[in-house]
């Protein structure tokens, strides 16, 4: 399965960054051979608005099946549901942290969004 996270970095150990929209890097990795790549997110890192939506494009059109962030705006929500893309928020810890939490079955699905709008 790919799974988008949210990362500081751009290695499996990397600290996971709470911010979807804003975080510097989004790693997309594969579950089950946990090759991964990491993709630049710095031009939404210092957007005025739209942040969210942009990075939820960018992670359906890279074809994650989750996003595991810690907070997860109502625009991202909406436009990462409507790509069939499920969201796991309030993920902390590393990277490859994450990856362990769900192929252990541990991870909660969100049925909507944990964090308001930034503007």
């Amino acid at each position: 399965m790919k799974v988008a996270i949210t990362a500081k970095g751009t290695s499996l150990d990397s600290e996971i960054d709470p911010r979807f929209g804003r975080a510097p890097y989004i790693l997309i990795v594969d579950t089950d051979t946990l090759e991964f790549e990491a993709l630049d997110n710095s031009s939404n890192v210092n957007a005025f608005k739209g942040a969210g939506i942009q990075a939820a494009t960018m992670v359906s059109d890279k074809g994650a099946e989750v996003l595991m962030t810690g907070y997860c705006g109502p625009n991202a929500f909406v436009t990462l549901e409507a790509a069939g893309v499920k969201v796991v928020d309030d993920i902390t810890g590393k990277v490859r942290d994450a990856i362990k939490t769900i192929k252990e079955g541990k991870a909660t699905y969100a049925t909507a969004a944990n964090k308001e709008a930034d503007w």
